[in-house]
């Protein structure tokens, strides 16, 4: 009797907190929860966080920790090979034996079919950062996480939510993804937790911490790597090829997703069956579809021509100079310069004004006379004078930092001089 007051004083204040929340706040509350898609939001974060709660009562062992970290990792292959590469991208194609190890295996990451997750992808490169962009930075972190499939339809901040059309037709045409699409269910179930759970528990005697660590939890983290790619690798990191939109290349989203984090690249040049380009890139996915490839079971692989990717490098690389150019002082643009007569400018000397001609432009040297590393005696010599032939080697041949620096003390051109007059 006591603990059941004790539980109706627990509800009465739980209420009393809600009541007290201003109407804005609560219909906030209203709105999120009937916007919610439940059963995504249970499977996505529910179950792995019961899961992470129950290890204070399921001991982790260490053939177990391993076995789920393992496998996590070949569940996150299949979504990268064969979800991302083989069937959003088609940048290469695949026997039906492969297919159907992808198929199956990729079902237990519990990432959706493969047409719902090519769909969505397909649509999050055709409108990426626009608002038909399933997964669009532009609307935030979180939505680009997870957000997106919590709210799959509408969410309390953005309101309905919309996916660009795009073309599928061919993978309506794949009798595989027709064959995973219905039996779904039963495979994301058998593959993703399942199996896990059996595999420890036969080989190890794990029953509980194979379906805890190596099902929820590694299927959990292995989740967490795919999204990170659509929120982290949009939000920070390098951007080697393109700035004009959100994605960058960050290399823990790539140690994560075995090799799907030089997103830069990636989303300039999507039907290469690599995101790693160079050979010293961390990309595991595009070792194993060439080793595929090598078995006859892959085949076409395709790459963009070598010549446009170096083309989109030396053009972000100029992009990059032109900007930390434009925060440097190069002087006055010539175009800029006022013209000043010849004999004003020798007039300007001759009443203390420090100034020397070189190759036609006017520089006012008052503030470097007495920091001259030659000293000051070969600039006095050269003021009222064209001292073009001296500073180019007649005397000395002064280093390129010199002429930028004498760039910044310009302050007009020389007007041409007309023989006769």
């Amino acid at each position: 009797m006591e603990k059941y007051t004790e539980g109706l004083v627990s509800l009465e204040l739980h209420h009393s907190s809600y009541t007290s929340l201003g109407p804005p706040a609560r219909r906030m509350i209203r709105d999120t929860a009937k916007s919610l898609n439940w059963p995504k939001t249970i499977f996505l974060v529910g179950i792995p966080l019961v899961a992470l709660f129950s290890l204070r009562w399921v001991p982790l062992r260490r053939e177990t920790v391993w076995t789920g970290v393992i496998y996590a990792y070949l569940r996150a292959l299949t979504v990268t090979a064969g979800y991302h590469r083989l069937w959003a991208h088609r940048s290469y194609s695949a026997s039906t034996l492969l297919k159907l190890i992808f198929a199956i295996i990729g079902a237990g990451a519990g990432q959706d079919s493969i047409k719902k997750w090519c769909r969505d992808h397909r649509a999050h490169h055709r409108y990426v950062d626009t608002d038909k962009d399933p997964y669009s930075m532009s609307k935030g972190f979180f939505h680009a996480h997870i957000g997106w499939i919590l709210f799959e339809k509408s969410d309390p901040i953005h309101g309905v939510l919309t996916t660009g059309r795009v073309d599928i037709s061919d993978l309506k045409a794949d009798p595989v993804v027709a064959w995973q699409r219905k039996h779904y269910l039963t495979l994301l179930l058998v593959a993703g937790y399942l199996f896990p759970t059996m595999l420890c528990g036969l080989v190890f005697g794990d029953y509980l911490g194979g379906f805890v660590f190596a099902g929820c939890i590694a299927t959990a983290i292995e989740q967490q790597g795919t999204f990170c790619v659509n929120s982290v690798a949009h939000w920070y990191g390098s951007q080697p090829y393109a700035a004009d939109k959100t994605p960058r290349d960050h290399p823990l989203t790539g140690l994560l997703t075995l090799g799907e984090g030089y997103h830069n690249f990636h989303h300039e040049f999507p039907i290469d069956y690599r995101n790693g380009v160079r050979w010293f890139d961390f990309d595991p996915t595009k070792w194993v579809i060439w080793v595929c490839a090598q078995l006859g079971l892959a085949s076409n692989l395709r790459r963009f021509p070598e010549n446009e990717i170096q083309k989109g490098r030396i053009q972000r690389k100029r992009q990059c100079l032109d900007q930390e150019s434009e925060r440097l002082n190069w002087g006055v643009p010539l175009e800029d310069l006022p013209a000043m007569e010849w004999g004003e400018y020798q007039q300007q000397t001759r009443t203390g004004c420090n100034l020397v001609v070189i190759r036609g432009v006017v520089h006012d040297v008052s503030a470097f006379v007495t920091e001259h590393p030659g000293g000051a005696a070969m600039i006095t010599a050269a003021i009222g004078k064209d001292a073009t032939r001296l500073f180019e080697g007649e005397v000395y041949r002064h280093s390129k930092a010199a002429s930028n620096f004498l760039d910044t003390m310009r302050i007009a051109v020389i007007k041409p001089r007309i023989e006769g007059k």
